[in-house]
């Protein structure tokens, strides 16, 4: 029977390690978002200073770990047969559903997962020994540390709104002192105001941090540890370091001429990544931890694991700091290597950025109401504020001409440095009072009040920026109520199947995760290069335009011919695949043209008169997607509903009809690859041959019709085939033309002499 238990344990350890390449993956939007969004600091530097802010955080987070043992239920009750199921029931379900939220790119909650995880393997198991004992389920709550496990909760729900609150405040009075032409307020209040913002996150991550970790207990005097005396000497230390801070900004500001805005940010993103270590390790540890502290002791007690009760973890533990240390270079390691840190990275950059263009997220009711209500409130508050007042405050509040429209930066630095000192101080104040506080909620919900006061929602972006909010934490409570339900029934499987149920369980939890990486692999293989802000600036508007366009050509004769193969064949599953596809072509086409504001924003000043060829030039790109899709669509309806078949002349009408469209869009394609826009006519004869054929094929219809020889909804299908074939073949043309004007104006402004030569 040992022999299991060890090899339970050994899987809790594999499962730490997983759990932590995974949680990692989820978290890392929460300390670098703010230092990407704001270009701080190159990629790598951003990289090395959260390495190191996640390591020290590492060895910190020792204190956390009791919140895994007794903070959800009392461990007292349970005997060490059953505490080892919960345990291993909340990690295979953790590292199960965080995988499966990072593969669709959305930042969850892991406090939220192991709180409600531990809530609900910690049920499950109670009824299960109330049943054993023949006892009523109505004292289920006597296991439940329910007065702990509210303030957790608790904590968690409340913290979205005061770190939403504060971090629109902070913002908003930062912005009041700046502006957006931070440059001169800078000079004057920038030492003051960095030496505040870098106090604050010193004192609640360094020296709050210091409690309960290993450094707590060095001796300062002969009746004194550290930690204490920092504690009785709070207000001098507090004072000491302000001026410390504030004497170190203004000589690295004033006479080292460096911009201290960079640091301020480089140094929150350490304290952040070390608040996240030191509160969030807990989530992925904590649990095997206490499996294998709830091992050892019953190990050496020599009596049988179902008598063995767990009063030993009710007590305070000591957690090696060896175990912390592989953590944390675990963690770095992850966060080097993880593409899907990246993917969840830009759902916040997207949602918190100060420019417009395509949005992630659609508009919604709700949304949409939220935002009118907001509106209506903000013109009555206008109102009440006198004239002089308001023009000032708008003044702080606009954008400099030479920001206005899309900036290089998703949002400025400091933005970027509120939102990492308010995040870092909230956790830090949960750290300190044992509260596994949500990262993930905390800096989310500071970087979505920090936007709203920059008023990066505007109307142009207010109702996609609310819906994406809405998503997320929609998506943390479906987290929490998931994460229950799926503790719950796993932890009542292995209860009733033993070993054979964990293997199982073990088994899926491993498949889990080599699917999502399938899935993550081919989701990256299928992204395409959208003209978007993040583009190289060495790859000209001109460049983009042509490489996109003659990609999404090269798909649509490829497609429609599938299309009417799949119809002939009534292949429903290969024409649902079609679909799906063309969906994806269509997000693809209207992402470029949602993107047009942005590219033409790029321009030279001696390109932009060529800018209506290149946006009709999209437009018609955008058409043929969209006549393609309304092929697809009914063809896969006819089939899937299970209508009557196509008659051999229609399928032979058809099969000419897809090989003229190729034909017309392989000599489209080459022209505009090899700028051979003389073979115009050729492609005109191709395209007129392809129409007469069509016209044809629509009179044969007609007295097939008048014959009654088809069914109407052949007729109907056959005919929308034929209608959105013709609208291809003249938008083909169409986008060809606009194309050739393009290139010809550019290079008549191009051939143009210079009037200062």
């Amino acid at each position: 029977m040992e022999s299991v238990f060890i090899i339970i344990v050994g899987i809790l350890f594999l499962l730490a390690v997983l759990d932590l390449i995974v949680g990692v993956s989820n978290d890392a939007v929460n300390f670098l978002v703010s230092a990407i969004g704001s270009n701080a600091a190159p990629f790598r530097v951003v990289m090395i200073v959260a390495s190191m802010g996640v390591l020290v955080g590492a060895v910190f987070s020792g204190g956390m770990m009791e919140v895994a043992r007794k903070g959800i239920f009392h461990p007292d009750l349970f005997s060490f047969n059953e505490i080892i199921i919960i345990f291993l029931t909340v990690m295979l379900t953790d590292v199960i559903l965080l995988d499966v939220f990072n593969s669709l790119g959305m930042p969850t909650s892991t406090t939220v997962s192991l709180v409600f995880e531990l809530l609900g393997s910690a049920v499950a198991m109670s009824i299960v020994v109330l049943n054993k004992d023949g006892r009523s389920l109505s004292e289920v709550g006597s296991f439940i540390n329910s007065e702990k496990a509210l303030v957790i909760i608790g904590g968690i729900l409340f913290s979205v709104v005061v770190a939403f609150s504060i971090g629109a405040i902070v913002q908003y009075l930062s912005r009041l002192l700046f502006s957006f032409e931070i440059k001169r307020a800078f000079n004057r209040y920038g030492a003051i105001w960095g030496g505040l913002a870098v106090t604050a996150i010193t004192y609640f991550t360094l020296i709050q941090g210091i409690k309960d970790s290993i450094f707590s207990d060095i001796p300062f005097s002969d009746t004194l540890t550290f930690s204490d005396w920092i504690n009785s000497n709070i207000s001098s230390v507090i004072g000491l370091s302000f001026i410390a801070w504030v004497g170190i900004m203004a000589l690295l500001q004033y006479v080292f001429k460096i911009n201290t805005l960079k640091l301020i940010v480089l140094f929150g993103t350490f304290s952040l990544a070390m608040s996240f270590a030191g509160n969030d390790l807990v989530n992925f540890i904590g649990v095997p931890l206490a499996g294998f502290e709830s091992y050892k002791a019953w190990a050496s007690s020599g009596l049988p694991a179902d008598s063995f009760m767990m009063e030993g973890l009710t007590e305070a533990v000591k957690t090696p700091t060896l175990f912390l240390i592989l953590a944390g270079i675990i963690m770095v390691i992850t966060l080097w290597f993880s593409k899907k840190a990246k993917t969840v990275t830009e759902t916040s950059l997207n949602l918190s950025r100060q420019s417009s263009g395509a949005e992630r997220f659609e508009s919604t009711a709700l949304s949409r109401n939220i935002v009118r209500t907001t509106i209506q409130i903000s013109k009555i508050v206008e109102d009440l504020i006198p004239p002089r007042i308001r023009a000032g405050i708008e003044k702080k509040f606009s954008l400099p001409e030479e920001m206005e429209g899309e900036i290089k930066p998703t949002f400025d630095l400091i933005r970027a440095a509120v939102n990492l000192m308010v995040s870092g101080v909230l956790i830090s104040i949960g750290t300190a009072y044992k509260l596994p506080l949500s990262t993930t909620y905390v800096t989310f919900m500071v970087a979505m009040g920090t936007s709203l006061t920059d008023r990066a929602w505007g109307r142009e972006s207010a109702v996609y920026r609310v819906s994406g909010v809405i998503a997320v934490v929609a998506g943390w409570f479906i987290t929490a109520i998931v994460a229950f339900t799926a503790a719950f029934l796993l932890a009542s499987l292995i209860s009733l199947g033993g070993i054979i149920a964990i293997s199982l369980i073990v088994m899926l939890a491993g498949v889990s995760m080599i699917r999502s990486q399938i899935i993550s692999k081919k989701k990256k293989t299928e992204t395409v290069v959208v003209i978007t802000e993040e583009q190289q600036e060495d790859v000209s508007p001109y460049e983009n335009c042509k490489n996109n366009v003659i990609e999404i050509l090269g798909d649509i004769p490829l497609l429609y011919k599938k299309t009417i193969r799949g119809l002939i064949k009534e292949d429903r599953k290969k024409l649902k695949s079609l679909k799906k596809q063309n969906v994806e072509l269509n997000s693809k086409t209207k992402e470029y043209k949602d993107n047009v504001f942005i590219t033409v924003q790029k321009f030279a000043e001696k390109d932009i008169h060529s800018g209506p060829y290149f946006v009709q030039v999209l437009d018609y790109l955008r058409e043929i997607a969209h006549a393609l899709y309304h092929v697809v669509k009914p063809t896969f309806e006819h089939i899937d509903n299970n209508h009557t078949s196509l008659k051999s002349e229609q399928i032979e009408e058809l099969n000419i009809l897809a090989d003229g469209l190729s034909s017309v869009f392989t000599e489209a394609i080459d022209i505009i690859k090899t700028e051979s826009f003389d073979r115009l006519a050729q492609l005109s004869i191709l395209q007129k041959t392809t129409m007469e054929n069509l016209d044809t094929y629509r009179e044969h219809h007609i007295n097939r019709i008048k014959k009654n020889e088809i069914t109407t909804r052949n007729s109907v299908l056959y005919l929308d085939i034929l209608a959105e074939t013709k609208n291809i073949l003249l938008y083909i043309t169409s986008l060809t033309k606009a194309q050739r004007d393009f290139v010809i104006h550019r290079s008549k402004v191009q051939m143009k002499p210079n009037k200062t030569q």
